[in-house]
């Protein structure tokens, strides 16, 4: 059974039809790249997967279990979004970093809430939100060092390149120990000295055996760390498949031209 499972999601803006249907599955310790033009619908599909959009239709499973029915009603897709966080770990394209704290409390900042959530219900492993913060923090200095970045703890975003910063995104997505990791063009505000700090981090946690799904334009990228690619154009699926196949032997013709597009 796949880890994740996507069925017929379909999201419409007004009049505008931008996801048509979508279904996939995702084997656990997989790295999933989705592919496209802008406009195609991958970052669409990759917020409504990870709750920051309703889907209008469909199904997403974890474990066999649903996590979000569009046949639910307005408690239950609200309750499904609180969880989300549970599920899934978001990295944004512009970082979303608060600039009114440093790289730990940055990363701290949500499980630390959470924690107080459970505290409170009585169901939280630490006996107070002191033990729990002290915990948290300690957790998350673990992650700074994971992402290469254990000398500038104590920095605020402004202190930071954009390459660091994205860093410090990455392990903030970490600290919530989702089943899947989602990025969204995580290298598109990055100058290419930049890019490849962030794509290292990546391939690091694909070899440690991270389910990822990664809205991406590095197309060579793509090619070196997916164990799957999905290519998009106008809402829907247009090919699908191990990434030596997309790459070396495309066969739709919108296929053909994005990747003819890309390489000159």
């Amino acid at each position: 059974m796949a880890l994740l499972e996507v069925r017929n999601i379909t999201k419409s803006f007004g009049k505008t039809d931008v996801l048509k249907g979508i279904s996939f599955d995702l084997n656990e310790g997989n790295v999933l790249s989705i592919i496209g033009s802008s406009g195609s619908g991958k970052t669409t599909l990759l917020r409504c997967i990870n709750f920051l959009e309703s889907a209008d239709r469909g199904t997403i499973s974890i474990d066999g279990e649903d996590v979000y029915n569009a046949e639910w009603d307005k408690k239950q897709k609200k309750l499904a979004m609180r969880r989300g966080c549970k599920y899934f770990g978001m990295v944004f394209q512009n970082f979303n970093l608060f600039p009114q704290y440093n790289v730990v409390d940055n990363i701290a900042l949500a499980p630390i809430l959470h924690e107080k959530e459970l505290i409170k219900a009585g169901t939280s492993q630490y006996p107070n939100i002191k033990a729990a913060t002290e915990a948290i923090r300690d957790k998350a200095r673990e992650l700074v060092a994971i992402v290469g970045l254990s000398e500038k703890e104590k920095n605020y975003p402004c202190e930071l390149s954009g390459g660091q910063q994205q860093r410090v995104a990455i392990a903030r997505a970490l600290a919530m120990q989702p089943d899947i990791l989602c990025f969204d063009e995580p290298t598109s505000a990055l100058d290419p000295e930049l890019t490849g700090e962030v794509l290292r981090v990546i391939r690091e946690l694909r070899d440690n055996g991270r389910t990822m799904i990664v809205v991406t334009h590095e197309m060579e990228f793509a090619r070196q760390v997916s164990d799957h690619v999905i290519f998009m154009a106008d809402g829907v699926i247009e090919e699908q498949g191990a990434p030596e196949d997309l790459f070396g032997n495309p066969q739709s013709e919108h296929l053909k031209s994005f990747l003819s597009g890309i390489s000159k």
